[in-house]
């Protein structure tokens, strides 16, 4: 390749390599069809990368088939260089191919799931087609009927006459089918609205009773239907999905399959009576277990996220007093992993001296090194946020801590000029 000159028209202007699937967006300007996807779908670019003009339809890739077999006759003509001759691409699927495939499911679902599973495959298009054309709410409908709280005895499906190994196989091929689909915005409602809420439901059964990798992939959907849902949509989920969620968290599956849990709870939150629910789902302790052995950023931070979250209310202060680590663990993660875990960690602190500051826990804070920790932050590039913070809790109760031998003489001076 390096002692032949390739025509340059014959080069993606994204990725710079010769182009296999050459296809032309609204601007004019040819792209192979996998780097345009990948802009268009995976970064959810709308515009095109040349001209930085919008694009009208950007799923409307329309292939080149003169460049491309000027490329492929190329490719033929300099194949004693070692060059070979690209294939011919497999056209996208259109509308009509999924909806006859769709239609004709009820003869063989799992026949149907596979050819899906295989058609998306082929394309970021092909993804897109499918969601247009009602994939998804197929998919979601295989979910919430085969995860149903009948009894599994009575779940035999008579046209392929497997009983409930199908039903439980199928209900996984689709949730993988599902996450993998990658659904846009517009997806991700359609599945939170799908029989009124239903598919949610399904989702807190599959983490009931589904194998691991099932578990995962119905987290990894929570995750993005939460951060696309209303307000309104999030304020009457049941306590059954707080408590398979922080059962996921203990179980550890993976590191991915636990930072989308994290984020999960931190998007319930906020909305109605859910910090209470994800509290009396023990969500608490088992947070300050995992924090006890976290040594990664990320990680580290979301859990003081959720932490922070959940000692807003009066039970998740209980919570957090009551666990023989909870105030050490907190204190101790302050100055040792980032800006933004000082921020939440001090918060946290903030509001049990506020809220939960019994003359128990205001001695406690001074034996476990809590206020001197809080000094520390005031002499050092803690971040403002946690600057402020922490001198209002010194403030709080200067009185009982400012004589304090429990405070190094060193840090003991910035305490007497801060407060």
């Amino acid at each position: 390749m390096n002692e032949i000159d390739v025509p340059s028209f014959f080069l993606c202007p994204i990725s710079l390599e010769i182009m296999k699937d050459p296809v032309t967006v609204s601007t004019g300007i040819t792209y192979d069809r996998e780097s345009i996807e990948t802009w268009l779908f995976s970064k959810k670019n709308t515009t095109c990368p040349i001209t930085k003009q919008p694009l009208i339809d950007y799923t409307d890739l329309t292939p080149n088939h003169t460049l491309r077999r000027l490329i492929q006759s190329w490719c033929t003509m300099n194949a004693s260089h070692g060059i070979e001759r690209i294939p011919t691409p497999k056209p996208p699927v259109n509308k009509n191919q999924i909806s006859k495939l769709l239609k004709d499911a009820s003869h063989s679902p799992l026949t149907c799931l596979r050819r899906l599973k295989s058609i998306a495959s082929g394309s970021e298009t092909n993804k897109r087609c499918m969601e247009a054309s009602g994939a998804v709410e197929f998919l979601a409908s295989i979910v919430i009927n085969n995860n149903s709280n009948i009894d599994s005895s009575n779940e035999a499906d008579s046209n392929d006459g497997s009983g409930f190994e199908l039903k439980t196989s199928a209900s996984d091929e689709a949730l993988s089918l599902l996450h993998n689909l990658h659904l846009s915005e517009q997806g991700l409602k359609t599945l939170l609205s799908f029989r009124n809420g239903e598919f949610i439901e399904s989702l807190t059964r599959v983490m009931q009773k589904g194998f691991f990798e099932s578990r995962a992939y119905a987290v990894f959907l929570l995750k993005s239907t939460s951060e696309v849902a209303e307000p309104v949509q999030l304020l009457h989920l049941r306590q059954e999905l707080f408590v398979e969620l922080v059962q996921v968290l203990k179980d550890q599956i993976s590191q991915k399959t636990s930072k989308a849990t994290l984020q999960t709870l931190i998007q319930f939150s906020p909305w109605g009576r859910n910090r209470i629910k994800a509290v009396e789902a023990d969500t608490v302790p088992v947070l300050v277990e995992l924090l006890l052995d976290c040594k990664e950023r990320k990680p580290c931070e979301m859990m003081l996220v959720l932490l922070e979250l959940l000692c807003q209310c009066a039970e998740g202060r209980a919570e957090l007093l009551s666990h023989a680590a909870g105030l050490a663990i907190v204190s101790k993660k302050i100055l040792r992993v980032s800006t933004l875990a000082n921020d939440r960690a001090v918060k946290i602190i903030l509001s049990l001296s506020r809220f939960s500051a019994t003359p128990h826990v205001v001695q406690e804070m001074l034996k476990l090194g809590v206020v001197a920790k809080l000094c520390l932050v005031l002499q050092v590039d803690s971040g403002n946020k946690a600057k402020e913070k922490a001198r209002e809790i010194l403030k709080l109760h200067a009185r009982a801590w400012r004589n304090s031998p429990c405070i190094p003489n060193n840090l003991l001076n910035s305490y007497t000029n801060y407060v």
